[in-house]
């Protein structure tokens, strides 16, 4: 099952993909796509109904963050091991952890800007990990039934407030829109094998990502119970869970976004984005 949030930027309504890729309307079923709504028998019994009988959504309505009330947005760092040499960085011995602000939260192809002062704003591609049911110590065996479902993000970055600022990574990760994801949140069920997803981006057209979850030094599981272990995991909680190489920051020279740049990006098996970068004014 996919499921989507549509409608204007606050104010966006349930709602799933229907076999002919068209956005079907939820409301009449739960009030938002976020914390309980993400149990395991609600999305059984949304399963359960019957597409057709759900009201259409209008072509070329927006689709906001497939999912709400997001505590805590976890992201990991350094997970793919040719990402990690192209960064001149180590492969670490265990998961590298910071955090995302949800503030920078937003729709699939939302405009994405680039904030004051920046230069050197940055993409990377990830598969996102959506939890479903609170996780608090749990084994990397059991660490998958957990998880609401999968989704796309741009871990958008400003490598100069990442790197060149002192302190942690965080301010160069949480500016506003620097979180695109969506479309969909596709259901666990739809993706038996998160370790082995196709995943590519492209900017003004030319593919500089191209890779797969396979390469990934930690796996979804692993990540779950790991982080699991450090802190409880929530229902709404995201973990971006890294990217593979083709960064600007691992081009000779360096390659950075502008306004007007148009990236584009995709999983295998859970849709595509597409930003356009503006300066923020």
């Amino acid at each position: 099952m996919k499921l989507v949030r549509h409608g204007l930027a606050g104010r966006e309504k349930p709602g799933l993909i229907d076999a002919q890729g068209r956005i079907r309307d939820l409301s009449a079923h739960l009030a938002d796509i976020a914390g309980a709504a993400l149990a395991p028998a609600v999305l059984a019994d949304l399963a359960a109904l019957d597409p057709a009988t759900l009201p259409l959504v209008a072509e070329g309505t927006r689709l906001g963050p497939c999912v709400s009330g997001t505590g805590k947005f976890v992201c990991i760092g350094l997970n793919f091991s040719d990402h990690a040499a192209e960064s001149g960085m180590a492969v670490p011995p265990e998961p590298v952890v910071f955090m995302k602000a949800t503030s920078a939260i937003s729709g699939p192809h939302d405009d994405v800007p680039i904030p004051r002062g920046a230069s050197k704003t940055d993409w990377e591609v990830e598969l996102a990990i959506i939890i479903g049911r609170t996780a608090k110590y749990v084994s990397e065996a059991d660490a998958l039934d957990y998880v609401a479902g999968y989704c796309i993000c741009n871990d958008v970055s400003e490598r100069e407030f990442q790197l060149e600022r002192a302190g942690q990574w965080t301010k160069g990760k949480s500016c506003d829109g620097f979180g695109p994801i969506g479309p969909w949140l596709v259901t666990r069920d739809e993706i038996p094998d998160p370790q082995n997803l196709a995943m590519w981006l492209t900017v003004n057209g030319e593919t500089l990502q191209n890779g797969s979850t396979r390469t990934m030094v930690f796996g979804a599981a692993y990540l779950v119970s790991y982080l699991s272990q450090f802190m409880s995991l929530h229902p709404g909680d995201i973990i971006s869970t890294g990217t593979p190489p083709g960064v600007g920051l691992g081009f000779k020279p360096p390659r950075y976004l502008k306004a007007g740049d148009v990236v584009e990006l995709g999983i295998e098996g859970l849709g595509t984005q597409r930003q356009i970068f503006v300066s923020d004014i």
